[in-house]
């Protein structure tokens, strides 16, 4: 089994240690993995506040920091599609070849498994508190976050202040 080729899709916002952990578990199973980033140009919103760019640097990051070599997987902006049914051409498209997707997103599971894909549920790791959204509403509501994510991910949102970021859309937000 470990010479299949596994697809991770997520929106990663920001890379939790729960998105480490599915790493690890799928490259203890796999050869090699794409990491599929997904809303890829959706940025500066409640639900993505992060850019493309700044969350491949912060799953590059991280995985360095676990030591994963950059040779056991590949980083790959996906886009939304405004049609479901294109979507999975989509990530034919940018993706150039791969056996298994690994998802826990029930709309991505739905699609690719009519689409002919096997399609694996990733374990959860203490899933209280490893989400994008446990994240953005602690800082949101000024309480210690830096437990979510690798100390990779913490440093580089504290360097370049995207905590205030999630703040300012939120208050933003709240005055429409």
């Amino acid at each position: 089994m470990k010479e299949k080729i596994a697809l991770l899709v997520g929106r990663f916002q920001p890379f939790h240690k729960g998105h480490l952990h599915a790493v690890m578990y799928i490259l203890e199973r796999h050869s090699y993995l794409y990491i599929g980033v997904g809303s890829a140009l959706e940025s500066h919103t409640k639900r993505n506040p992060f850019t493309f760019s700044e969350r491949l640097e912060m799953i590059r990051l991280a995985l360095e920091e676990a030591g994963i070599s950059r040779d056991l997987y590949y980083i790959i902006p996906i886009p939304d599609s405004k049609y479901h049914g294109t979507w999975v051409s989509l990530v034919k498209i940018l993706i150039p070849k791969f056996d298994i997707v690994y998802t826990n997103d029930p709309l991505t599971r739905i699609l690719m498994y009519e689409s002919g894909y096997n399609v694996e549920h990733i374990p959860y790791f203490h899933r209280e508190i490893y989400t994008g959204e446990e994240f953005r509403n602690r800082v949101v509501t000024n309480r210690e976050w830096r437990e979510i994510v690798p100390n990779a991910v913490y440093n580089y949102i504290m360097k370049n202040k995207l905590y205030t970021r999630i703040i300012q859309l939120w208050k933003t937000d709240k005055v429409r």
